[in-house]
């Protein structure tokens, strides 16, 4: 098998580096934080493996970061954020059961309970 050729960042400017040695330091986000020590690692001179072995990340995640980097600069630092899960009912069937929850079941002829409750 042969060995993959190694990757590194591109070279950066003065002002650049200051900023990528900054966010480390004073990132909120772990993700964002993470994927600055990998290119200021990289930067550095360390190769892709010697990034894995220090960081207990995957080779084709620090290729990935690399790469970003790369292309679009400091905005591949920031997660993409994702849009979770799908709503399971619309906003009209929401609005419908909140209207139905302000009201009392004797509102709607249901003479057996007189609050609502989860269940019902």
């Amino acid at each position: 098998m042969a060995r993959r050729p190694s990757v590194f960042v591109r070279p950066l400017a003065m002002d650049g580096g200051r900023k990528l040695q900054r966010i480390p330091r004073t990132a909120k986000n772990p993700i964002r934080m993470r994927r600055a020590i990998v290119v200021l690692m990289s930067a550095q001179g360390q190769t892709v493996w010697d990034i894995t072995s220090l960081l207990q990340v995957s080779d084709d995640y620090v290729r990935d970061v690399i790469h970003a980097f790369n292309e679009r600069g400091f905005d591949a630092l920031d997660p993409k954020p994702s849009g979770g899960r799908r709503k399971k009912i619309g906003e009209q069937v929401r609005e419908w059961i909140c209207l139905i929850a302000r009201t009392s079941p004797a509102d709607w002829g249901i003479t057996a309970f007189s609050t609502w409750s989860l269940v019902r």
